[in-house]
C-alpha cells in the first residue's frame, strides 16, 4: 500500500481531481453495547467484517467482548464476511469491540478497452438479477431501453445511465440512513441517499443487461481523529468487459451538489462527474455487497436488504439499527 501523501497542488497538477489523498490509512473500533436488552431474551449480533482486497489492506485485528459464542462466517449466497457473536439468556452484561488498522488507496480505472470483446451474460448472472425492490422489468425495463438506445457496447451504455442517474436523481438529506434503494419508488420520486441513488444505477446496468452491484462500506476520517458511526457509504460496480469491475459513485457527485451549493453545469461538479466515473477515493473502505441476504448462522427475520449496517436480534426479533437508544454501538477513526 502506498504512503505517500500527495498535497493539494500536486494532485492538482498530476491529477486535475478533486484534491484528496492517494490512500488513507488509521485504526477504526466498533463498540457494541446492548446490555440494555431484556435479561430473558437471547441477543444476537452479526457485524460486516473488514477483509483486505486489491485496494485494501484490513491488519492487526482485534476483537474482545464477553459473549459466549462468537466466529467469523460468510453469506452463503456471496461470500460477503461477517462477525457473529452471541450472549445466552440472563447475561447481564453484552458489549463487544472489533478494532482494525485498515489502509485504503484511492481508485482509479481508465484505460479502457477500445473494442469489447465477446463475453457470456451468464457468467454474470448473479449481477444481472432482479432483487426484491431493483427489478429489471416493467417501468425500469422501459426507462434502461430508453437511455441505452443506439449504444452498442458495456462501457457505452453504462456511461449513458450515470449520466442519467446524475441529471435525474438528487440527494434528499430528509431519506432516513442511507436509504432502501426501492427503485420503482425512485423513478416516481428520485430523491434519497446514496443506497437509492446506487440502487436506481445498478437496477438500470441490469435491464440494459451490463453486470452490476452495489458496495457497502464505511467512510474513513479526514481529521486525526472522529466519530464515524454514521458515516456508511453505498457506491456501485459494473462489469467491462475484457478489463473488470469498475467504480461508479453518482450518489457522492449529488452531495457535492448539496452539500456545496453547486450547479450540475459548474467547473466542480464536471469534475466530480468524471472522477466518480471509474473513481473513488482513499476515504471509504470495503465492507459488503449483494441485496436481499440470509446470513451465517441465518438471522429469524427476514432476508436483509442491504448489510451495510450491523444486525441484531433479541429473542429472535431484530433490532432497528438506525436507532441508537435500542441499539448501541459507535464507531471511531484515529489516523495513524
Amino acid at each position: 500500500m502506498k504512503k505517500l501523501m500527495l498535497t493539494l497542488v500536486a494532485i492538482n497538477l498530476l491529477f486535475a481531481i478533486p484534491s484528496w489523498a492517494e490512500n488513507r490509512a488509521g485504526l477504526v473500533t466498533m463498540e457494541f453495547d446492548l446490555s440494555g436488552q431484556p435479561a430473558a431474551e437471547v441477543v444476537k449480533l452479526w457485524i460486516p467484517y473488514p477483509v483486505s482486497n486489491q485496494d485494501q489492506l484490513i491488519t492487526k485485528i482485534r476483537l474482545v467482548g464477553d459473549y459466549t459464542e462468537s466466529g467469523v462466517y460468510t453469506v452463503p449466497a456471496n461470500g460477503t464476511p461477517l462477525l457473529y457473536a452471541e450472549w445466552p439468556q440472563g447475561s447481564k452484561s453484552r458489549k463487544l469491540t472489533l478494532a482494525f488498522e485498515v489502509a485504503r488507496d484511492e481508485l482509479r480505472r481508465g484505460d479502457f478497452p477500445a473494442q469489447e470483446p465477446a463475453w457470456n451474460p451468464a457468467d454474470y448472472a448473479e449481477y444481472l438479477a432482479p432483487t426484491s425492490i431493483g427489478p429489471t422489468d416493467g417501468a425500469v425495463k422501459e426507462l434502461a431501453d430508453k437511455l441505452v438506445a443506439g449504444k452498442s457496447t458495456v462501457l457505452e451504455r453504462t456511461k449513458a445511465i450515470y449520466d442519467w442517474t446524475v441529471k435525474n436523481m438528487y440527494r434528499d438529506p430528509e431519506t432516513r440512513g442511507c436509504g432502501k434503494g426501492d427503485v420503482c419508488y425512485l423513478l416516481i420520486r428520485p430523491g434519497g441517499k446514496c443506497t437509492d441513488i446506487s440502487s436506481v444505477f445498478v437496477a438500470l446496468c441490469r435491464a440494459a443487461g451490463v453486470p452490476a452491484r452495489e458496495v457497502f462500506g464505511l467512510r474513513l476520517g479526514k481529521q486525526a481523529e472522529q466519530d464515524i458511526t454514521t458515516w456508511q457509504h453505498c457506491w456501485a460496480e459494473f462489469f467491462l468487459p475484457g478489463f473488470g469491475w469498475v467504480p461508479a459513485d453518482p450518489a457522492d457527485v449529488l452531495k457535492a451538489i448539496l452539500v456545496d451549493k453547486l450547479k450540475l453545469d459548474s467547473s466542480r461538479i464536471v469534475e466530480l462527474r468524471d472522477y466518480f466515473w471509474g473513481g473513488i477515493d482513499a476515504y471509504r473502505f470495503q465492507l459488503a455487497s449483494g441485496r436481499d441476504l440470509v446470513l451465517n448462522p441465518s438471522q429469524a427475520g427476514e432476508p436483509l436488504n442491504t448489510f451495510g449496517y450491523p444486525y441484531a436480534e433479541v429473542g429472535g426479533k431484530p433490532l432497528d439499527f438506525y436507532d441508537p437508544q435500542s441499539f448501541i454501538y459507535q464507531f471511531h477513526f484515529k489516523e495513524l
